[in-house]
């Protein structure tokens, strides 16, 4: 099927389709994107009731690409429903007995992983000096909300240093996704300050292992079980395509109540897609929450109420696409879907015992290479572009 998929691209390439990218309106779903252009609804309502789900995580402002062949009639769409994964939508062959033009099948997003660590004089401020340096927004961003909890950076003064160790994905040369913040170093009047990440938890800690981090998450309802785990993508050996799941499926009995995981404002209640009945709450350090498939809400709550960690916003049932009573429970991190068990389960200020240990234990080369990184005066941003291609479209194989 990849291979069949590769000869399309090169066919299509040679009579000069058109690639152009878009980006996905607010208030667009799946089914008003089938509509527009001229596709059957089919498509959706005949993928299974996990795929449908999946459809539900499109989110205002992606971008997406669409391949037009010279009599503008679509070839192929990758539209992100994640970091990791895409909806890919093609032309049945013509073999295939079904009356559907198209087909639609969940493909990984190809993206270039690179690691880099950058020193950088400050002149203005952190946050105007690492844009100004690396043209990089999202680890603008991240690097001030790490050292949010430790560091007054208006103490800061011109000849201060910042030093940065992270990974972040690259595609279509752009910068894509969260960056991860490995190490970061700033000097405030050349006392030194480091925040490193603890792979373990996603948090950031000091030298001393304490948290910077103070947010966590509850379970949000009573259950019987986790009938679906959290996973981005994973390829089924027997059907022969890649499934993912972004969020945690708890069984529990019809009618059972839902609570908010944490303090936050409702920035969703209504249907949503394959998810039926939901609501999402934003939080602070730019975390929201999904509850789906609820019989009904809390009485009261609407878009904009506040609410507190521990408030009852809904009950179990079974709305949208589900095929039994159950909380589809969904966390997101920057607008990237992340495991739930990652945070929920985290309550501790400061690591202790054999976690402590190994961590102490590896924060000492991250440190050295930080400070390698200022004595070399490495800030020499990298060329994104080198990383460009014409077309994702045009690349999988």
């Amino acid at each position: 099927m990849k291979i069949l998929f590769g000869l399309i691209f090169i066919i299509s390439a040679l009579f000069s389709a058109e690639v152009k990218e878009l980006t996905w309106k607010r208030g667009e779903s799946f089914l008003t994107f089938l509509n527009a252009h001229n596709i059957s609804q089919d498509l959706y309502f005949n993928l299974s009731k996990s795929d449908q789900e999946l459809c539900s995580e499109l989110t205002a402002g992606i971008k997406f690409q669409i391949l037009y062949d010279d009599d503008d009639n679509i070839l192929q769409v990758l539209i992100p429903i994640s970091e990791e994964m895409q909806i890919h939508i093609s032309q049945n062959d013509k073999s295939d007995k079904s009356n559907n033009k198209y087909k639609v099948d969940f493909v990984p997003i190809q993206f270039t992983e690179v690691t880099q660590s950058i020193s950088i004089p400050i002149k203005w401020s952190p946050y105007q000096d690492i844009l100004d340096n690396t043209s990089n927004k999202l680890l603008a961003n991240e690097f001030i909300r790490a050292f949010k909890r430790s560091v007054d950076f208006r103490k800061m003064r011109v000849g201060d240093n910042i030093a940065i160790k992270f990974t972040q994905r690259i595609r279509n040369g752009r910068y894509f996704g969260n960056p991860i913040i490995h190490a970061a170093m700033v000097e405030v009047r050349k006392r030194k300050h480091y925040i490193y990440m603890n792979d373990n938890d996603g948090r950031y800690y000091d030298e001393k292992a304490r948290s910077l981090t103070s947010f966590f998450m509850k379970v949000p309802l009573r259950y019987r079980r986790i009938s679906d785990p959290f996973t981005y993508k994973r390829w089924h050996p027997i059907k022969k395509r890649y499934r993912a799941h972004l969020g945690i499926d708890y069984a529990a009995p019809t009618g059972r109540k839902i609570f908010a995981s944490a303090d936050g404002k409702i920035i969703h209640r209504g249907r949503k897609g394959g998810y039926g009945k939901t609501i999402m709450i934003r939080h602070k350090g730019n975390y929201r929450t999904l509850y789906a498939h609820m019989s009904r809400y809390r009485g009261g709550l609407k878009v904009g109420s506040w609410v507190k960690q521990g408030k009852h916003i809904g009950y179990v049932g079974s709305t949208g696409m589900s095929t039994g009573p159950h909380l589809h429970f969904g966390l997101y991190k920057n607008g990237r879907a992340i495991n739930p068990n990652k945070i929920i389960t985290i309550t501790k200020e400061k690591l202790r015992g054999k976690a402590k240990k190994k961590f102490i234990a590896s924060i000492k080369k991250l440190s050295k290479e930080l400070l390698d990184t200022i004595d070399d005066n490495d800030n020499t941003p990298l060329n994104i572009q080198d990383f460009k291609n014409k077309s994702e479209l045009k690349q999988i194989s």
